[in-house]
């Protein structure tokens, strides 16, 4: 495919709680081992994209208010340490929450103690100190693809769209193909769309 050789760039927004945005996220890591692309990660928040959605279950109104606390202290860490440790901080929360079952304040604490980052960070998951920052990091990739959308959210050569949404995570050059897929989509004028009713659920390796 022309192309294919190129560098490429991309933004990938996540909330750690949310288990699409995972499986897309283990995609975009092994995209990086088999194509030419640096990727910039980012937080966006269903507790954000949610606020004043009286309609929602009460279920789900509940797991949106804990929701708070992993991207608060992942904006927090960032503040703290720069971007470069936005990415590890994902991992180890996602490996806690995704795969060990950890509720959030264990995968907190669990996470900022893997890589060795101050304990104390786990108390922004309480408070609303660094919340502008994380509207604003939400509002650019809202900006950037529209508010009918959840996550993960991912900017391709700055054009951005939900997904992709894949059960299992594809490896290898099967990761490399389907980046080629949304590197054609993102680069065709008026692309929007498409979809497919999921029949699956999140497919989760045993291994982060």
């Amino acid at each position: 495919m022309a192309g294919m050789t190129e560098r490429h760039s991309a933004e990938f927004w996540f909330d750690p709680l949310c288990p699409w945005a995972w499986m897309t996220s283990r995609w975009m890591g092994e995209v990086q081992q088999v194509r030419d692309v640096d990727v910039t990660w980012s937080v966006m928040s269903l507790s954000v994209l949610n606020e004043g959605r009286d309609e929602l279950p009460q279920k789900y109104k509940d797991l949106m208010e804990a929701g708070w606390g992993p991207v608060r202290v992942v904006i927090a860490t960032r503040d703290k340490f720069g971007d470069d440790i936005v990415k590890p901080l994902y991992d180890a929360l996602g490996e806690r929450i995704h795969h060990r079952g950890e509720d959030y304040p264990t995968a907190i604490a669990g996470a900022l103690a893997d890589l060795d980052l101050p304990a104390e960070l786990a108390e922004a998951a309480d408070s609303d100190d660094h919340d502008e920052e994380l509207r604003l990091s939400h509002q650019r990739a809202i900006d950037l693809v529209g508010d009918e959308v959840g996550t993960p959210v991912i900017a391709v050569d700055g054009v951005a769209f939900f997904g992709p949404v894949v059960s299992p995570a594809p490896k290898g050059e099967a990761a490399g193909r389907l980046w080629d897929g949304c590197v054609l989509v993102a680069g065709t004028p008026g692309f929007f769309e498409i979809k497919r009713s999921r029949t699956v659920g999140p497919i989760f390796d045993t291994q982060a």
